[in-house]
């Protein structure tokens, strides 16, 4: 499922990939362009269980917006009995979630595969 890129901003891929489902923003994460994605974690949240990977790779900014609404998806999987991860995060979200201290709530991997084989194995 690949949402809509809203202009000068974000697309999203959804991807299943095992028991897990990949989740891929692409572009700028900010207020005015979040909605793709989470709509496309609002769908995948609805759908057959499994844990939520979001590949983080293809993120060139995310602002405070883009980091709630990640936080507030992990808490709405784990309160479906799901895991929400992160993959890949260029080195502008590594940053952002440092200095907030998100990389300390979420589990975050260097790769889409690292965090697909940390779920199923």
């Amino acid at each position: 499922m690949e949402a809509d890129r809203v202009p000068g901003g974000l697309s999203v891929t959804v991807s299943p990939s095992g028991r897990s489902v990949v989740v891929r923003p692409e572009g700028e994460l900010d207020h005015d362009t979040a909605q793709p994605l989470r709509e496309a974690l609002e769908t995948v949240l609805r759908g057959p269980p499994g844990p939520v990977v979001v590949d983080c790779d293809g993120l060139s900014f995310c602002d405070s917006t883009g980091l709630n609404l990640l936080l507030r998806t992990r808490l709405a999987a784990e309160d479906g009995g799901r895991t929400l991860v992160l993959a890949g995060p260029s080195p502008m979200v590594a940053r952002m979630l440092e200095i907030t201290g998100a990389e300390g709530i979420f589990r975050i991997f260097p790769s889409v595969v690292e965090a697909l084989a940390g779920q199923d194995g």
